[in-house]
Parts: C-alpha cells; structure tokens; sequence
C-alpha cells in the first residue's frame, strides 16, 4: 500500500528548499513591514504631538501610511511562504 501524499526523492527534496527559502523571504519581508509600519507610526505621533491639531492630519496620514505598508508586507509575507509550502 503506497501513501500518495508523501513527497520522496526529487519532490520532497524540492519542497523542502522551496519552503526554506519561502520562509526565510516571507519572515524578511514581515519584518520589514513590521519595521516601516512601526516607524512611519511613530513618525506621525512625533507630527502630532509637535504640531498639536494644526498638524494632525498629517501625522495621522504618515501613521495611516505605514499600516498599510506594513499590511501590505504582511499579506505578501504570507503569500510568498505559501507558495513555497506549495500551498494553493
């Protein structure tokens, strides 16, 4: 009885590396995400609390910013791990 689902030779030798390097890309790309949002976000705090209401909007928008940069690397993060797990 032969077990259709396990990967062997060439196959299980290919998911591997394409997973490592799947998960070593994804974890760098979150981690610059993670980086850029939490910079950008303190960045427009440092606007706001400097320039009081007259500049909220703008440290609000640099925030805003890099949520969605971090967002952004976190989805593509998720993705490119996938894809190397070989995942649909």
């Amino acid at each position: 009885m032969t077990n259709k689902n396990q990967d062997s030779g060439v196959t299980g030798a290919a998911k591997f590396v394409t997973s490592t390097v799947g998960n070593i890309v994804g974890g760098v790309g979150r981690t610059a995400g993670s980086v850029v949002g939490a910079a950008s976000r303190g960045i427009g705090d440092t606007v706001t609390s400097a320039t009081g209401s007259v500049g909220k909007p703008v440290g609000d928008a640099v925030s805003s910013v890099g949520t969605g940069v971090q967002s952004g690397a976190e989805s593509v993060s998720k993705g490119v791990e996938n894809a190397g797990q070989w995942k649909k």
